[in-house]
């Protein structure tokens, strides 16, 4: 191929699926939702041929560490296009939240280290919710009491940063979700007891991964195993910490997610 060629190449490339993005991006519409002095950023997308008479399911979203910011767009990098789907809209007719953690903060409550890879995690419990995951709840909170929601299947998934946040909202609601999946994720094992018997979880994570050590998603299954839970947990022996590529390809994960209904 001449060089010539592969530019012409590479530019229709880009212009599609930077096409796909403006696209699925313009079903994801713009919000803010704020309280008090404080601003939470987020995408929301609806069904098709929304009926405010009807109810549909809610999805909460939490992105990871590289999305954050406060474009209100880059939390939409990694798996808004699982829902936005022509497929799986027409399967799954829901109402999704893409909500932005401000670049600084981070979803769950937890201690950092860096120094070494893959990075050090402690997850405490004796104190309270970081502002964009507090915010995120009264969110959450004030999308149940809408009538076209249904109480009975608000679910949560993230990935890394996201994953973490997944397992610290479920401790702190642990009544809340139908249902939830954490990718390459981490938490405090304790924190299980709050949530193992009421919240199905699927936990998706790589065996090579180095940047979360894979053993704290080991520590949670095996928490919420201890604590009574029965959860799914898939770990892909040849993944590292994009896992979340291998786990937005399964093709049960939404049918799974959808058909947990609270009762």
């Amino acid at each position: 191929m001449t060089y010539s060629k592969s530019i012409k190449l590479l530019v229709l490339i880009v212009i599609f699926f930077g096409g796909k993005m403006v696209a699925q991006e313009s079903l994801y519409q713009e919000k803010k939702y704020i309280k008090a002095q404080d601003t939470l950023l987020y995408r929301i997308m609806y069904p098709k041929h929304f009926d405010e008479t009807k109810q549909y399911p809610l999805v909460l979203f939490l992105h990871g560490a590289g999305e954050r910011g406060n474009n209100n767009k880059r939390q939409l990098v990694h798996g808004s296009s699982i829902f936005a789907s022509e497929k799986n809209r027409d399967s799954f007719p829901a109402i999704v939240i893409f909500p932005q953690c401000s670049k600084k903060s981070f979803w769950a409550n937890a201690t950092v280290d860096k120094s070494s890879k893959p990075i050090k995690l402690e997850f405490p419990l004796d104190i309270g919710p970081t502002k964009p995951l507090e915010l995120t709840m009264q969110l959450m909170d004030d999308m149940a009491l809408k009538t076209f929601i249904n109480k009975n299947q608000i679910y949560v998934g993230g990935l890394s940063m996201g994953g973490m946040g997944t397992f610290e909202i479920l401790f702190r609601k642990p009544e809340f979700f139908a249902a939830a999946f954490a990718i390459c994720g981490a938490g405090n094992p304790e924190a299980t007891e709050k949530y193992a018997k009421t919240t199905p979880l699927w936990v998706f994570h790589g065996a090579n991964d180095d940047v979360v050590n894979p053993l704290y998603s080991v520590n949670m299954v095996d928490a919420i195993l201890k604590n009574g839970g029965k959860p799914n947990f898939t770990l892909y022996a040849k993944d590292n910490h994009n896992s979340w590529d291998s786990a937005f390809a399964e093709s049960e994960l939404l049918p799974w997610l959808f058909s947990n209904i609270k009762h």
